[in-house]
């Protein structure tokens, strides 16, 4: 139940345009100070898991990683996507929340 939360509010935040997705737009917004949350899918290659960790570390921007290539890109209603950048804070932050209590 919880998991559909996420992609819910992944999906919304696709459609009032508070997220970019794609390895190039995801980097870009980072580099811009303008990603506020970045999700990398689980079954995203070691290249670009550990690329998408160096830059949030350097950049001090929040990474978590979730769901599948797949699963993401539905919920955002695209192809397939390794990478997501939320550029709003209050849905990131509600997003991590959630992220959070599925670990839990």
């Amino acid at each position: 139940m919880k998991q559909n939360k996420v992609y819910g509010l992944l999906g919304l935040a696709a459609r009032g345009r508070n997220l970019v997705s794609g390895e190039f737009a995801t980097e870009k917004s980072i580099k811009d100070g303008k990603a506020m949350l970045v999700i990398v899918a689980e079954d995203a290659s070691d290249n670009t898991k550990k690329r998408f960790g160096d830059k949030c570390s350097y950049y001090e921007v929040p990474i978590r990683t979730y769901g599948t290539k797949e699963e993401l890109g539905c919920a955002i209603g695209t192809a397939e996507r390794s990478s997501i950048a939320l550029l709003d804070k209050g849905l990131a932050r509600t997003i991590t929340k959630h992220l959070e209590e599925l670990q839990n």
